[in-house]
């Protein structure tokens, strides 16, 4: 399955956070300063998703996403976290590594696709610990794209 999901390595980033909010905050600014979307719009539907119940994935992770028409196809941020904010997972684990999605606003099947591919990453749990491992922005990038780069083919 081809998910062709878009992400470029200006929105890969660590951060400190102490809050869940915060969390949704840093995403939106990323969204917005790397792929030109409204913030406030990505921050309403990150909130909207988020309080249909915690998009905190299990074992230190969470995918907060949501739809904006401001997207082509399914785009990606990633947010290392410096401490680890607790998230309402239903494991109880604090994330510490955070993918946020914006998919277009009519894409179904291509947004839980995304979805599919971004969950099968965070069920790895050496990739996971790579990632926290990872040095700086540019060494998670690269990771990240090798993993879904493989998982297209």
């Amino acid at each position: 399955m081809d998910v062709n999901i878009h992400m470029v390595p200006e929105a890969v980033a660590i951060d400190r956070v102490e809050t869940k909010s915060q969390v949704l905050t840093k995403i939106s600014e990323c969204f917005s300063k790397v792929y030109g979307l409204d913030k406030s719009e990505v921050l309403d539907g990150l909130e909207q998703r988020e309080a249909l119940g915690s998009t905190g994935f299990g074992r230190g992770v969470a995918i907060p996403h949501c739809r904006d028409a401001g997207v082509r196809r399914p785009t990606l941020v990633m947010l290392k976290l410096d401490q680890p904010v607790d998230f309402g997972s239903a494991d109880a684990v604090p994330v510490s590594i955070v993918f946020g999605l914006v998919s277009p606003e009519n894409a179904g099947a291509t947004h839980l696709h995304a979805l599919a591919a971004i969950s099968r990453f965070a069920r790895d749990e050496e990739m996971v610990q790579a990632l926290v491992a990872a040095p700086d922005a540019e060494a998670m990038f690269a990771l990240l794209t090798n993993q879904f780069l493989r998982d297209a083919a």
